[in-house]
């Protein structure tokens, strides 16, 4: 279960931190633990704050300690709060979704160490590699990804080389992308 939206921008306030890689929630953690008395961990903060694809519903402890660090009584009422105009069908800053795209389209992207990617949009969800510096995916190969996101890991759903599928591929697991854009 990823939070909400507004939830998202509450802890990113409270927290003094833009929460923007998923490092940043070992130091969330921190802080939570160190105003509520109660430790959650930075692998299950990841998960709710959408750094890991994980649809657990969390504990109802945890819900309420993030409930208690914004200042509220329980995770009840912290979600009966509304959002203030921030619902828009989960679109998030920084994304690219591939049913955005028109055939042809080229996304380029690039991630830590000194990795660079340009993908070029075949249709439904697939894209050939057309450059890759420093990096395991090779030109040529297709692959299929929904999204391409800003500070996030990219998930490489299917690559396939030469014909064989070599299955998943994850690219900048620990800091995400550096930069997304459409060229």
């Amino acid at each position: 279960m990823k939070l909400p939206f507004h939830i998202i921008e509450l802890l990113k306030r409270e927290s003094a931190n833009d929460l923007r890689l998923p490092s940043d929630c070992e130091t969330l953690s921190l802080d939570i633990e160190s105003k509520t008395g109660i430790h959650i961990g930075a692998t299950t903060l990841k998960r709710l704050l959408g750094f890991a694809v994980d649809e657990r519903t969390p504990h109802t402890t945890t819900l309420d300690a993030i409930a208690r660090y914004l200042g509220y009584a329980h995770w009840h009422e912290l979600s009966q709060i509304e959002d203030k105009g921030n619902s828009d069908f989960n679109n998030v800053e920084g994304e690219v979704r591939s049913a955005d795209l028109s055939i042809g389209k080229c996304v380029e992207i690039t991630y830590l160490p000194d990795r660079k990617v340009t993908f070029r949009y075949l249709g439904d969800n697939h894209y050939n590699v057309e450059e890759s510096e420093n990096s395991k995916l090779q030109v040529g190969d297709e692959v299929e990804i929904t999204s391409f996101i800003l500070y996030h890991p990219l998930f490489v759903m299917q690559v396939w080389r030469e014909g064989k599928n070599l299955g998943q591929f994850t690219a900048g697991r620990v800091s995400g992308l550096s930069s997304v854009k459409v060229i």
